[in-house]
């Protein structure tokens, strides 16, 4: 369950997947997301701040330049699922709720 800010927007744990890669995955009405709204679900969201460089990511980043110091705007949701599965799967964090991405699954569990 993300926590919320005073203003109503959502703020979703940062994800860390199996391998150690971290990302923060975030939608609200203030990120590059879409629907831009507090409540989702969303079938693009923004990712920020990748711990490594992911080529899939480059496309919709802010500073291609920069990697790991960029945000990533309107980024579909199965590529997001599909970065998490490339790393390992789900270990903590959180990802806001996607259409056909279930919000608790840890591909780690069987």
């Amino acid at each position: 369950m993300p926590k919320y800010a005073s203003n109503g927007r959502p703020e979703f744990e940062m994800v860390r997947c199996a391998d150690g890669f971290t990302m923060s995955v975030q939608a609200s009405e203030y990120n590059y997301c879409s629907p831009r709204n507090n409540t989702g679900p969303w079938d693009s969201v923004e990712v920020g701040f990748p711990s490594d460089y992911e080529h899939c990511l480059m496309p919709y980043a802010e500073e291609p330049d920069r990697p790991s110091e960029t945000v990533c705007g309107y980024v579909p949701n199965i590529l997001v699922r599909s970065i998490i599965e490339v790393h390992g799967g789900l270990v903590s964090g959180e990802v806001p709720p996607m259409p056909f991405v279930k919000e608790t699954e840890n591909s780690n569990e069987e």
